[in-house]
């Protein structure tokens, strides 16, 4: 049984939101408060982490306003989600650790809870959530969500190889070991859970017609 004590929540802020125009994205506002502080207010709601930490590389200071540590990439150019996934894996003092992206702000509050439950349940290296999307025909489709991973720290060796390897794809780096999906398509989940907002306009959209 893994707890919340064994699991550390890493929010992912470390993009150079170009699809924003270059704004730093987790400091975006989304109902009056930072996209990111969303992320880890759900976190410390879900209750199902013990620690939580931010890796972003710009504005540290306002990211460590909210209150938690806060690490840069240790690859250079801004190298993508798995830099972050390093960065985290590297400084988790738990067994486990929890990724998120910052501009998720309603993201599920059992979050970690069925992701936990569902690595331990098949013995898996890393569990990643899916999600409901409507696919080019209309039609929803479960479609994973590879920023919203439970893995195994012990996984660290491995992605050190793969990122020096020149690997930056999360899925590629995934498939090397075992992993559980885990579908968020209950009738009570949110069918926004998992929508992120690239863009401002997006953003608005999200305010708008949050349920």
């Amino acid at each position: 049984m893994i707890t919340a004590q064994d699991i550390t929540g890493l929010i992912l802020a470390g993009g150079r939101g170009t699809r924003m125009g270059g704004a730093d994205k987790g400091l975006q506002t989304f109902n009056g408060m930072p996209l990111a502080l969303h992320a880890l207010t759900r976190l410390q709601m879900g209750a199902g982490v013990g620690q939580i930490m931010i890796n972003a590389n710009r504005n540290l200071a306002a990211y460590e306003s909210f209150g938690v540590p806060v690490w840069p990439d240790g690859l250079a150019d801004y190298a993508g989600p798995l830099a972050g996934f390093l960065t985290g894996l590297e400084r988790c003092d738990t067994p486990y650790l929890l990724t998120v992206p910052c501009d998720t702000p309603m993201l599920p509050l059992d979050l970690a809870h069925r992701l936990a439950a569902a690595l331990a349940a098949a013995d898996a290296d890393i569990a990643m959530a899916a999600a409901p999307e409507a696919g080019k025909d209309g039609h929803l489709q479960l479609r994973t969500q590879p920023v919203f991973c439970l893995l195994r720290t012990s996984l660290l060796e491995s992605l050190v190889r793969f990122t020096q390897n020149g690997g930056r794809k999360i899925d590629s780096w995934t498939a090397q070991h075992p992993m559980v999906v885990v579908p968020f398509d209950l009738p009570d989940d949110n069918p926004q859970a998992f929508f992120n907002a690239n863009t401002l306009a997006e953003l608005h959209h999200l305010e708008n017609t949050a349920l």
